[in-house]
């Protein structure tokens, strides 16, 4: 399954993506906490070898105000690593915090140049030290080169400022004359204020630089209206990537469908089904919002962004589903398939893994059926996966007209698909297993499934079970002729109506860690189509 879970405006003109996005804020927060890490190193590996120094000369000791400063500027820019690393903050507070430990940094640099003896010269340690936090900042946190500028303007102030007031009052009398020339304030000012010029242009160039490449990458995942952030799961036909929509800042997945992994002629048949698909209205249906071509001939369409988990990740990390619920997401899955049927679509593709529970609007246990048209073909070496060819579905869930490529498949191939469904939720597994795929589609032929009031292994009542075994009829003229005619059994059920919010609410709460940690742990082997959020649950 192609599993989900994605930068943004990380300042008042930066923009990694469109929008002021959570990815576009946490990625700067995640770049300033950096900052604030590695910005202290240079501090720190000058005080370590000033201490050393001192120790062996013997002209300061370890508690003069000077090592007491420059320890403190030091370790200014920690505490931003710390904040920063912890809780989710706008991207305006990020920028303030990476702000204030340049500033704090720079002053309490400036503050140990004015306590050192003007023969130790100050200007110089504290522009050599400022360089190199001036340089890490251009090349971590994201930038334009106006706010680079707009910085090292204020801090060449304060460095100059601080050059100057330390040269002023200083015993030079005991220096040559060209060196006593030299440590008079106003050319210390100068030299410092061009020093630090020079320091500051080459930081602009550094952020123009990273910016305009962020810029082209940004630029280069553009689809239309839509900017691609994170990937969020790959499966044999494309890929999917969380996306915002440039105007409507609109989360959103988009599925990629490369011409070297579908063909033209399978891509021209996704267009022609998404066409179609983007067409149905039913709350239980995936909404598709747009579909195109890039200039390369890549096909994409864009999805709604779905926040829970599949019915396969459900069923494995909290086990087989109560009737009610049964009941209750097999009614919101029949309903969509008759507005998909009455439209001529058929799925083709049923199966736990393209039915998403999620929450819409603070509804828990929302259905949503996913993939619709997307014919796929049988995949030799796995019975879990599909793809797009002469064999329609996935062989755990085919109908027998399905296998048998003579057999017309008209939408009671759906139907049965939804039967190995129900079955597969009151059971916790799958109507028929094999070692292959052949073995699997043999059972499907010619093999009477359990049932499943043996398999529950619980009190199963009759009304269901009855409805579970008539979608399994291996003559589809027995099964239910109709997703409509399926949802009235359904409904006539006796515990229709009897899984509750409140019911929904307490399993989520109690499994939705479980889920989180096992949709992680499989976000590599995934092999749907939609993507799910569960970092938002």
């Amino acid at each position: 399954m192609d599993t989900a879970s994605t930068t943004a405006r990380v300042g008042n003109d930066v923009q990694d993506t469109p929008g002021d996005s959570t990815d576009g804020r946490a990625f700067l927060q995640e770049r300033v906490a950096l900052f604030g890490l590695i910005a202290a190193l240079p501090g720190l590996t000058f005080f370590v070898f000033r201490s050393i120094a001192a120790l062996a000369v013997g002209r300061l000791t370890l508690l003069h105000p000077s090592m007491l400063l420059h320890l403190a500027a030091a370790c200014a820019s920690l505490p931003v690593w710390l904040i920063a690393r912890r809780g989710r903050y706008r991207a305006r507070t990020s920028r303030a915090l990476e702000i204030t430990a340049l500033v704090a940094s720079c002053g309490l640099y400036i503050a140990m140049g004015m306590a050192l003896p003007i023969g130790f010269r100050p200007d110089y340690l504290v522009l050599l030290i400022m360089t190199m936090v001036m340089s890490i900042r251009s090349i971590l946190v994201p930038s334009t080169a106006r706010q680079t500028a707009l910085l090292g303007g204020v801090l060449g102030v304060m460095i100059a400022v601080g050059a100057y007031g330390a040269a002023v009052g200083a015993d030079i009398s005991g220096f040559p004359p060209p060196i006593r020339r030299e440590l008079l304030p106003l050319p210390c000012a100068i030299r410092s204020l061009a020093w630090w010029l020079l320091t500051a242009w080459l930081g602009c160039v550094t952020s123009h630089v990273i910016y305009g490449l962020r810029r082209e990458i940004r630029e280069a995942r553009r689809l239309g209206q839509y900017t691609l952030e994170e990937k969020l799961g790959e499966g044999g036909m494309g890929e999917v990537y969380r996306a915002s929509h440039a105007m409507l800042r609109r989360p959103t997945a988009v599925k990629l469908l490369a011409p070297e992994k579908a063909g033209l002629e399978t891509i021209a048949r996704f267009e022609r089904e998404v066409r179609l698909t983007a067409r149905l209205t039913h709350p239980n249906t995936i909404t598709i919002f747009d579909y195109g071509r890039t200039p390369e001939g890549i096909f994409y369409y864009a999805m709604e962004l779905l926040d829970g988990a599949n019915l396969e990740e459900v069923v494995e990390v909290g086990g087989a589903l109560p009737v009610a619920r049964v009941i209750h997401v097999a009614s919101q899955i029949a309903g969509a398939l008759v507005e998909a049927h009455g439209a001529g679509l058929i799925h083709r593709d049923i199966k736990p893994a393209n039915v998403i529970l999620c929450d819409r609007g603070g509804v828990p246990d929302v259905v949503k059926v996913v993939d619709f048209g997307l014919v796929r073909e049988v995949d030799a070496g796995n019975t879990a996966l599909s793809r797009a060819g002469s064999v329609a579905g996935t062989p755990l869930y085919l109908a027998p007209e399905a296998i048998q490529s003579t057999a017309p498949v008209d939408a009671r191939a759906d139907i049965y698909a939804l039967g190995c469904v129900m079955y597969y939720l009151l059971a916790g597994d799958h109507v028929f297993r094999g070692r292959s795929i052949m073995e699997v589609c043999a059972h499907h032929l010619h093999t009477e499934p359990t049932p499943i009031a043996e398999r529950a292994g619980a009190a199963l009542p009759s009304d269901l079970a009855a409805v579970v075994m008539a979608c399994l009829r291996k003559d589809p003229a027995e099964r239910p002729p109709s997703a409509a005619d399926l949802l009235a059994r359904l409904r006539a059920c006796a515990d229709v109506g009897s899984w509750s919010a409140e019911q929904a609410l307490a399993w989520w709460a109690d499994n939705g860690a479980k889920l989180q940690a096992h949709h992680k742990a499989q976000a590599h082997s995934a092999s749907s189509t939609i993507a799910i959020d569960l970092k938002r649950r």
